[in-house]
Parts: C-alpha cells; structure tokens; sequence
C-alpha cells in the first residue's frame, strides 16, 4: 500500500487505485470547448492503446480480423438530430417545429454550444435530471412506504439542478439528512431504504463512489477486493439513524421523518416495523445468528480513516459525507462523470455505471482522469460537466447501435431508450397536449382540446426501468406495446375527426397533406420526412376514403415506432 499525506488528508490507496489527474498534464482548470477538445484527444488515444493492446494479445494471425471488427469513428450529426438529442438528454422534451427550423437555418458557427446554455437555462433541465435521479434512488428501493418522499425528492434536486449546486454539496445534504421525507427532499436515499443501516450503506457506496460494495455484507466479495468487514465498518456510521411516524393534519394520513438516535428512547408504542436506531453497529455472526455479532468501529474503506465508538450520529455522517466527497477521493468524482457520460454518449467508461473499483476495467482510464479531474477543479459544477460532454465530437457523432464485443467503444452515439417520464412529454408533445394532465389548452378559436388525464402515473409504472442498468438491458415489454397501441386515451387524443384535439386542429387549418406530414415527422421524430416515407404517407392519404382517419393512422404509426422511443 501507498501512503500519502496532502493538506493533512491521509488516503490508503489500495494497488490498482490512482490519483484523480494522473494521468493529465496540467491542474489548471480549463473552458468547457477546451476541455472537450483535451477529451476527445485523450479518448482517441485511449482507444489506440487499447486496439494496439488487443492486436497484440490476438496475435498477428487474427489482427486483420480484429481491424476489420474495428469501426471508424461516424460523422457528426446534422442539426436535426442534434437539436433533438440535446433537448431530450437536457430538458426531458422534443423541440417544436418551430424550434427546428429555427436552429437549422440559423448560420452561427457556434450555434450547438449556444443551444447548450440556452437549454441548461431552462427550468425543465433541473426537472428532468430531478426525475432521472429519483428513478436512480427510488428503484432500488427496499420499502414502498418510501415513496412517499418521493415529491419531496424531486423538487429539492429540480431547485438544485437549477441553482447549479455543487454536486458534493448536494452528495453531502443526502447523506447527512433529517426530517419529514414529505418535506425535506433531501431525506430520499435514506427514506428509500427506510433507515436500514447496511442498505443505506450499500446505496451510499453505490450512488456516490459507483462502488457496488453490498455484496461484502454476507461475505468477502466475490470479485472485488472489498472484505465483509470493510462493508459492517462503513455501515458503522449509519446504525443510529431511526424513522418515525408524522402524524399529518388530515385524519388518516401520516408520513415518516428519518432522526438520528444518540440515546436509546423508549416509546410507548414502538413500532417493530420501524428502525429505531442503535447506539452501535455489530456484524452478525453468521454461524451463530442469535449472538449479537462483532462491534464495529466506524471506519471509511477506501483511506482507513475512522472513528471512534460513540460519536454522535451527527458528526458520523457528517464526517464520512466529508471523506467520501473529499477532492482527494479517487472515485467521487469519476463516479458522477461516468454516469453522465453514459446518459449523454450511450455507454460509460465503467458499465453497469455504478459498478466501477480498482478492480474493474476501465474503457478509456485516461480520458476519465481527465473529465473526473477537470469536475474537480471546477469545484464539482454539474453544468460545467454537461456543458463540456455535449462540446465533444464523441457526443456529436451520428447515432449507431451499440458496437459489439471486439469493436471500437465511442467511435459514434448510442440510442437511449427514453426514459418513462421522457417518453411521456415526448407523446403529450406529439399529439399536442399540454403536460399537465387537469390543465385546459386552448386550441385556435377558443377550442378545448382533449386532456388524457392520469397518464403520466400509468407510463411511469408501465415504462419505467432502473437508469442504472445497462442501456442494452432495457427491453420493451407486450404491456408497453398494447398501451401505446390499443389506448382509448390516446385514441381519442389524436381523433382527426374532432375539433378539440390538436391533429383534428392541424387538418382544419392546413389542406396541403405534404405539409401535414411534415408537421407530424417534426412533431414525432424532430425531423422532415424522407422523400421515401413522405410517398408512402400520400399514397395512404390517397388511398383512404377518409383523410382524417389517414392521418390519425400516420400521427399513430409515428408515435408506435422505433425511433419515437427512443433519443437518437
């Protein structure tokens, strides 16, 4: 082991685990457009290195094979797809027609950064990363009664998301969080693991340093270094955490708050189904479950830092947020970096994106260095990371799917399929509904148009999915294709034939069916028609006896199709 002291902070580094900024020349912090330019070298030296690794370990018999496997890096893409991948990565929504035309016609030079800033400046930014993270918490979560800080969770982060606080500083809000889950947001990881000591450990591990450590609960871990009492020293810093019924003002509603517990209380109803809170955390004794196990001081894994028995929950969790948050800490930062990296480009450094260690292969470490080194400098700025990914050719590449084993990463943008939220906003933009599902929109002439109602909740069961799983391992389901389908909301939602809905508006007013069409295609895909699609679209108009019942069949076929689910 290497020790190493800096400004007083003590760190154990493990073999195998580096400095943030190693590998990088320069500590000075740099521009979001300069950093990208620094990325995008450093990757395609990163991926050199690792062909010419693999050529070598194949032999010289199979390396015409392996550089057949590889791809070439694809074009950028046009100002469509690129418009639309921003606006769906950033704001959650497509962009309008209206939108579109204005950015592709717009001659500026540095238009895409422009857009950027201009959409990082939305109030929607922070709501739909707000929601991306809460599916991160609340999808690993252990108990149900959990959801209900669930709107608590998403406004605080939409407030921070917007305010562009640092990400240690909202890393640390959660870790050190009191109170009502309904009021205070910053409860949700806690509450979703309703206080229990070794799963608010394993998602504290998971969520800030991408280190799945859970499975050393039981057990030395399998595949990674980490021993089982590495794991019962973390959670030694979370065992006096308690959650407590809130009596609410309405009769028969309650809530939960999370309390840190230094003296043991006693309760004249204590509730078995509740934590209470411990004064100190023990590993059980697996051969002799009925023993109360070994006493476990407070210890941080990755430096050997620790604390001594007793301390206050207070400077517990303050203490260990502090460590693990600390510019010293070689994988808080590389953490956040590869799991937005991954959302913005298709694939991580590290996959899945919260399994990452010094055991575990990186795709391209020195380009990770750099971006984790560079948040750093930047004093953990989320806007400053976002601003400089999407800068980068590796982001602005053309779409393709997923490469295969053996074949270059990051040579082009993966598809994401949309998340349910995503998807939702996407539809209610495509058939022209306003978001809120109670609001009344009025249509041309004072028409009101159809509102389905009760939607969102339906598509958030039905499409949601956990975001940190690999992309690849999101698959549609027969459920999701019969709602999307066969839907009495969204039929009546996109009836031609009425007057209150906004395709039924669009036929009213617009006779030309070429321009009807290529409303719809930018309405749905973001993008005009081919001249292909835009031919089979007329002939069907032709065709059919009744046009807006054509139309209602082609606003319906675009909404079903591959390309409507998900960001290209």
């Amino acid at each position: 082991m290497l020790r190493t002291t800096q400004l007083g902070f003590v760190i154990i580094l493990a073999a195998g685990v580096s400095f943030i900024g190693a590998a990088v020349e320069s500590n000075a912090s740099v521009a979001p457009k300069q950093a990208a330019v620094q990325t995008d070298q450093l990757l395609r030296a990163d991926l050199a290195a690792a062909q010419s690794s693999a050529s070598k370990s194949a032999g010289d018999q199979n390396s015409k094979s392996a550089d057949t496997a590889s791809t070439k890096p694809a074009k950028l893409a046009d100002d469509e797809t690129f418009l639309h991948r921003a606006s769906m990565d950033l704001i959650g929504q497509p962009p309008t027609p209206a939108e579109i035309t204005s950015f592709v016609l717009d001659p500026s030079p540095d238009k895409r950064s422009k857009m950027v800033d201009k959409l990082l400046a939305k109030s929607e930014f922070g709501e739909n990363w707000a929601r991306y993270w809460r599916d991160v918490i609340m999808y690993r979560r252990s108990e149900d009664r959990s959801l209900l800080a669930s709107p608590a969770l998403t406004q605080y982060l939409t407030e921070q998301f917007n305010k562009n606080t640092p990400w240690d500083q909202i890393a640390r809000s959660f870790i050190t969080a009191t109170g009502d889950v309904r009021e205070n947001g910053a409860t949700g990881i806690i509450a979703a693991q309703f206080g229990q000591a070794p799963e608010v450990t394993a998602e504290v591990s998971r969520i800030f340093m991408g280190i799945e450590i859970q499975c050393a609960n039981c057990h030395n871990h399998p595949t990674d270094r980490w021993k089982r009492t590495q794991f019962h020293e973390l959670a030694a810093f979370f065992p006096r955490l308690a959650m407590r019924p809130v009596n609410l003002a309405t009769p028969g509603q309650r809530s939960f708050a999370v309390v840190g517990v230094d003296r043991p209380q006693k309760l004249q109803r204590p509730n078995p189904n509740l934590p209470q809170g411990e004064p100190e955390h023990y590993m059980p004794d697996l051969k002799n479950p009925s023993s109360k196990g070994t006493l476990m001081q407070p210890v941080f894994f990755l430096t050997g830092q620790k604390l001594p028995e007793g301390t206050p929950d207070a400077e517990r969790r303050a203490t260990i947020a502090k460590w693990i948050t600390a510019k010293q800490d070689p994988w808080f930062a590389k953490a956040f970096v590869n799991r937005i990296w991954s959302e913005l480009v298709g694939e991580g450094f590290y996959e899945p994106v919260d399994d990452m260690g010094p055991d575990r292969e990186c795709t391209a470490p020195k380009t990770l260095d750099y971006l984790a080194n560079q948040f750093v400098l930047h004093d953990y700025d989320v806007k400053w990371l976002y601003r400089t990914i999407m800068d980068t050719a590796a982001y602005q590449r053309d779409s393709r799917s997923r490469h295969l084993p053996g074949e270059t990463p990051f040579v082009a943008n993966c598809p994401q399929r949309l998340r349910a939220d995503e998807l939702f906003t996407a539809l209610m933009s495509a058939i022209g509904v306003q978001d809120d599902p109670v609001a009344k929109q009025g249509g041309q002439g004072g028409a009101k148009r159809y509102q389905p109602r009760d939607m969102r909740g339906l598509f958030n069961a039905m499409f949601g999915y956990d975001p940190s799983v690999r992309r690849d391992e999101v698959v549609g389901s027969i459920p999701q294709a019969l709602v999307l389908m066969n839907s009495p909301q969204l039929a009546r939602a996109i009836d031609g034939k009425r007057t209150d809905t906004a395709l039924g508006e669009l036929l009213s007013n617009t006779k030309d069916d070429e321009a009807v069409t290529t409303e719809l295609y930018l309405r749905c895909l973001a993008r005009e028609p081919k001249p292909s699609e835009m031919k089979i679209c007329l002939d069907h108009v032709k065709q059919t006896s009744s046009r807006p019942e054509a139309f209602e069949n082609i606003l319906w076929a675009l909404v079903n199709s591959t390309e409507f689910l998900h960001r290209k």
